[in-house]
């Protein structure tokens, strides 16, 4: 990997920020390291948002684009907020978008005694030190320099104490914390996706690595993993860019190699603004609840902040991988649009295997109430033509599963619109659909060919048209203006629940 960093200082050991001005520089290729080893670094405080769905595809097509391995961490140092349930949910999320690691996952607050071994190396080096202002003291300063009208910044020499002070400190067992030691100078990298990115180091105030109760802090902890893990690269959102230069420092400070940085755009809602809840649903499980597919999610938060560069806008898992590069990430900010999103998940609804979108939709079944799994099993080719209906005419699963209600049960509900529509002349509409009754009823074969011969030939005897026949039948089968095909929905009824519903719908008629 061509990562270093140089100092312009002529020992080549760790400046001392009293001496002549040093320069930190970050040299860095724009070309991909040779071993990448990429990680999804999620904190379990809460369900996996689309935005970390997003970092993680990203690199897993990284990953699996040039051989490379990509590990799961779950940043778990928040014990306060941490749950159970989110890391659960994490995985639940990975595993139904098909984002598989390829290691253990590893831990992070299994890792402290780490975290702070290595605070503790950058104290006997020289590159951090102890602080031992007080909270309270913190505090008056900070209101001092409000009342100033200037915002609180740390001030070195606030800490500064003479070798015998600390002893005396120490032997008294007073609490400090680990700040690290910024230099002079600055900082910068090459962003795989922003390009030349450089803070100067000023603007970096000396930073706590280690609290007074021993727990690190999250840039310490960060890189301390990374190098544990054996991170060549790091891609996350744009949003931690303000850490990295921290993290640069903490790698050189440890004698570590830097990684290669990249910094996807934040994901917005069509209003501009950072998406949230007041956007509507935000985490993955909510999506795939509500009916969508994995492989439409994976295409639609592959296209947030990234271009394949061209116009193709469907793609499959595989060709995700085969296209994927680098050179598409893009710097604004994307647009999360839900419509959008629905729409693409009508692509793939209609175009997966029939067997794969029965197994997502079985369940859906159950817990509406409508059948069982095995029962649907027990009927698969009755169960597998009735989705082919329904899913040409749906853009999420949830929206199979009401159009299938008609489909079980014994009766339908007639909606109001749709009786005041096509039963408007109650009792021609019940002479109609006796006589349709009827007709249906003889046949000796319950065959779509048949049904539609016989219905047409009736409607030509009676001298109207095919659609005062059709309408009112859809009504009586299925309570609604629209569904599949009239000669489909008679067939997957099946003769004796379709006629079982229009004479019900006679006698409703007659009954008004």
């Amino acid at each position: 990997m061509n990562v270093s960093i140089a100092f312009c200082h002529p020992s080549g050991q760790w400046p001392d920020t009293d001496s002549a001005d040093p320069q930190v520089v970050v040299h860095m290729t724009s070309s991909l390291p040779e071993t990448l080893r990429v990680r999804f670094a999620p904190s379990p405080t809460g369900f996996l948002h689309v935005g970390g769905a997003r970092t993680a595809l990203f690199n897993w097509l990284l990953a699996r684009k040039f051989g490379g391995q990509f590990l799961l961490r779950i940043e778990d140092t928040d014990r306060q907020r941490s749950t159970d349930e989110s890391t659960r949910a994490i995985f639940e999320g990975l595993e139904w978008l098909g984002l598989n690691w390829d290691e253990d996952v590893v831990y992070q607050g299994a890792n402290v005694a780490r975290h702070a071994a290595d605070a503790h190396r950058l104290l006997e080096s020289g590159a951090a030190y102890r602080d031992f202002t007080t909270p309270a003291e913190t505090e008056r300063l900070r209101a001092e320099a409000e009342s100033r009208g200037d915002v609180y910044r740390f001030d070195r020499a606030q800490a500064m104490l003479s070798d015998e002070d600390v002893a005396a400190r120490l032997a008294a067992g007073a609490p400090y914390a680990i700040r690290f030691r910024v230099p002079e100078g600055h900082t910068e990298w090459h962003d795989l996706v922003h390009e030349r990115i450089a803070f100067p180091n000023k603007d970096i105030e000396d930073f706590v690595i280690l609290r007074s109760d021993g727990t690190p802090v999250y840039n310490m902890a960060v890189v301390s993993d990374d190098i544990a893990m054996g991170i060549t690269l790091v891609m996350r959102g744009d949003d931690h860019i303000s850490n990295t230069p921290k993290q640069i420092l903490l790698y050189r400070a440890l004698g570590a190699h830097v990684p290669q940085f990249a910094h996807v755009p934040m994901i917005h809602g069509t209003d501009g603004k950072k998406l949230s809840k007041r956007h509507g649903a935000t985490a993955v499980g909510d999506y795939q609840h509500q009916g969508l597919l994995p492989q439409a999610m994976l295409n639609f938060l592959a296209l947030l902040g990234w271009s394949p560069g061209d116009d193709t806008e469907v793609m499959t898992l595989s060709q995700l991988v085969d296209k994927f590069h680098v050179e598409g990430l893009q710097k604004k900010a994307a647009v999360f649009d839900t419509k959008k999103l629905e729409c693409m998940n009508g692509q793939p609804l209609a175009l997966i295997p029939i067997a794969e979108l029965a197994a997502v939709v079985a369940p859906m079944l159950e817990k509406a109430g409508l059948a069982t799994v095995a029962e649907l099993k027990a009927r698969e080719a009755w169960y597998h033509g009735v989705l082919e209906l329904l899913r040409v005419r749906a853009r999420l699963t949830d929206e199979i599963v009401a159009q299938a209600r008609p489909f079980f049960g014994e009766s339908v509900e007639y909606d109001a619109d749709a009786v005041s529509k096509q039963w408007r002349d109650a009792a021609v509409t019940a002479d109609v659909l006796q006589a349709t009754h009827e007709a249906l009823a003889e046949l000796p074969s319950w065959d779509m060919a048949a049904m539609e011969e016989r219905l047409r030939t009736l409607a030509e005897a009676r001298g109207i048209s095919g659609g005062k026949i059709f309408q009112p039948l859809r009504v009586a089968l299925v309570g609604l203006t629209v569904s599949p095909g009239i000669f489909d929905v008679l067939y997957y009824l099946g003769r004796d629940r379709a006629l079982a519903r229009i004479a019900a719908a006679v006698q409703y008629l007659r009954a008004g």
